[in-house]
This record gives structure tokens, sequence and C-alpha cells, in this order.
């Protein structure tokens, strides 16, 4: 079952019955008719496979599986916003939103332009607010477009994660995780995290988007991540995240095996590095920030920088062709140095510590898989420190 082939009528029906403890009461509060709203949650219980309530003369009782539909159900009807808004233009809406184009969306959800058009529409008329511009041939959320559709996308995430826990109370442990990576989590820190929860999760799929952390955070506030693992950014990127630390790492640098610099056999001096040619990452990621300040702060113009890339493959690569030097994590080139075509070449001041940590959106609640999985990743960091 897809998230938005609930009823959001049907959602509402169901949680004014779950709050007021009667049929009675849920059809005079949403000003539905008796008959509606039993057959809304007759249609809802169809759908998930589970009885939602104990019928009584006097009431209705909810079930376990009423529990954990409800305060699901309850916060993507908050964040959907206008009693108006359905599920069939909310889907339109995000696939326009995410394809950009009519043409495209319409392929996306498999209905025709007209009716996409109509949808969309629909949806203005419902919210009351012009969602979509022309920008000359092609489109432009608006303002309150943007708005509405983080909204949708985070109501889209609660309703997923209903229903992979109402799964997992019938012990179906399908799903997935959506992880946005930054790159020092992925050469060890990730791995280890995936190995070790997939042990217990084995059903449980893990989707991993790649990127810097520029990339990812909006994904991220939209619902399409459930997490950030990296780096952690000073100050924090905003009220609406919260960052947990794990462990730190501790930045070198790094030249080829046979690399002049180390012919002397002792440690080459900051100013003799400077003197040869650098590929670090771009401007604005941290690393790079750093790699500059390390110079400044010894009174040392920074070197030339001919090759900027977050790739580590691209500057590995860069390095063991040429006298160029790099700043990164041991982690991200453990094969490498233990093969020996790589070396550490100095180590960095203690100043250059970066605090590795997740990410999570500040109102998320992680279903039971998700908080599995944190777990694993804080347990494979203690590892990681008691070896270190």
């Amino acid at each position: 079952m897809e998230p938005w082939e609930f009823n959001l009528r049907h959602l509402r029906a169901f949680a004014e019955t779950f709050e007021l403890g009667t049929v009675v009461a849920a059809a005079q509060a949403i000003h539905l008719s008796q008959p509606a709203v039993t057959q809304a949650i007759a249609r809802l219980e169809t759908q998930i496979g589970e009885v939602l309530f104990t019928r009584r003369p006097d009431g209705m009782t909810p079930l376990a599986t009423a529990e954990t539909l409800h305060h699901r159900a309850v916060a993507a009807l908050s964040l959907v916003g206008s009693p108006r808004v359905t599920s069939t233009q909310a889907r339109a809406f995000l696939a326009l939103a995410k394809a950009g184009s009519y043409s495209e969306a319409s392929v996306r959800v498999q209905v025709s332009k007209a009716s996409l058009h109509r949808s969309v529409n629909d949806l203005e008329l419902a919210v009351g607010a012009k969602l979509v511009e022309r920008r000359g041939r092609g489109l432009e959320l608006s303002r309150r477009g943007r708005l509405l559709a983080r909204a949708l996308r985070l109501a889209q995430a609660e309703l997923e994660a209903a229903l992979v826990e109402l799964a997992a109370q019938r012990g179906d442990s399908r799903g997935r995780i959506s992880i946005g990576a930054m790159p020092l989590c992925r050469a060890r820190l990730l791995p280890a995290a995936i190995v070790a929860f997939q042990a217990s999760h084995p059903g449980f799929a893990v989707s991993v988007a790649e990127g810097s952390h520029s990339e990812l955070i909006d994904p991220l506030r939209d619902g399409e991540l459930d997490m950030l693992i990296g780096a952690l950014r000073t100050p924090p990127p905003g009220p609406d995240v919260i960052q947990t630390p794990l462990t730190e790492d501790h930045p070198v640098l790094i030249a080829r095996r046979d690399h002049p610099a180390t012919a002397g056999g002792a440690a080459p001096t900051l100013a003799e590095l400077a003197r040869f040619d650098w590929a670090v990452p771009p401007l604005g990621v941290p690393l790079r920030e750093h790699w500059r300040s390390m110079f400044l702060d010894a009174g040392i113009e920074p070197p030339t920088v001919i090759v900027e890339s977050g790739s580590v493959m691209t500057i590995r690569q860069i390095l063991m062709r040429t006298d160029c030097l790099t700043i990164l994590s041991p982690d991200q080139v453990t094969a490498e140095l233990e093969a020996g075509w790589l070396t550490i070449v100095r180590e960095t001041p203690a100043s250059l510590r970066r605090t590795i940590g997740f990410t999570l959106r500040r109102d998320w609640r992680p279903p039971p898989q998700q908080a599995a999985f944190i777990r694993a990743l804080q347990g494979v960091s203690a590892v990681s420190m008691e070896l270190e």
C-alpha cells in the first residue's frame, strides 16, 4: 500500500472517533453522517488488514493498531492543514513539484495531463493560494507552493511510517530507511552500522544517498531522507534539526608513497609542504576552511590549489600520479594506506578534529526499525572509539 492510498477524509473520521470515543460524536465534529464515519473506518480497516476498534453499544474502544495509526495520522493531517485537501491532490502536486512539468508528472502518477491539471487547480482552490507559476516555458512553485510541498512530503513520511509500524506489529519487518551519507561516514562507520542493523532486521532495506551537507539537508527537511550521517556543522543548520555526536575524526596530510616531501625521513614542516600543489575540497566545505586556517595560523600563505573536488576517488587517483598533497581522514583511504600506495606525510593540529554524528528532523519520531538503526550506529561508533 502507498501512503496516498489513504483517504484523508477517512483518516479524519478515524482520528475523531479515536479521540471522542463514539461514531456519533465524530460525525458531529467533522460534519459527516454516522454511516459515512462507520464506512470510513471500515474502509481503513480493509486497507491495512487490521481491526482498529472494539465496537461496543456505548462507543468504540481503540485497539493497539489504532494507537499506532492515530499518532501518525494526526501528525499527517496537521501537516496537510486544510480538510479540503484530498490524497489525489496531494499526490498530483508532489509529482509536479518533483518533475517540474505536467508532462513528466503525469507519467510519474500515470494519469492524464488534464487530470493532473485539474487536481493541482483543485488544490489551489482548497488552500486558497497560487501554488504554481509560469516562468517562460517552464514552471516554478510559488513560495506558498514550496512550503506546501514540504509539508505534504512530511505528511507522506508520517503515513509511510504508519504503514511500517503496522507491518512490524504483524511481524513483517519489511520497509526502508533512507540515509544521507556525507563523505566521512562512507568508508567505515556507515557500512558497519548497516551490517549490524541488517543482522537483526534482514528484511529491512537501507537506501543511501551520497552527497555533501548542502545537497542533503533539504531532502532531510522534506522527509525524503530519515537522517544524515557525517561531519556535524557548527553552528547547527537550524532549529528544525538536531545533531547528535558519535565520534571524532582527525584529518591528516596525505601524499603518494614516494612523494618528494617524504625524502628526508623526518616529517616535513608546513612551510615545506606549502611549496607543493594541493587537491582539496571545494570552497565552503568545512575541511577546506580548516585546511586554510592551518596554514594561516602558522603564518604561512595557503598553498596553490590546482584541484577542487569532494570526491575521494578523484583525489586519490590524482595523488598517486602527481606530487599533489591533500588533507583527508585516514578512514577514507584505509585500503590505500595499508597497501602502501599512499602515506601520511604529517599530522594536523588538534584544532582540526571534526565531530562525526547524525542529524535528524527535530519533530521526527523514528519508527522502531529506524530507532534500531540509530542504536546500531551508536554501537559501532562506541566500538570504533574503543579500538582507537
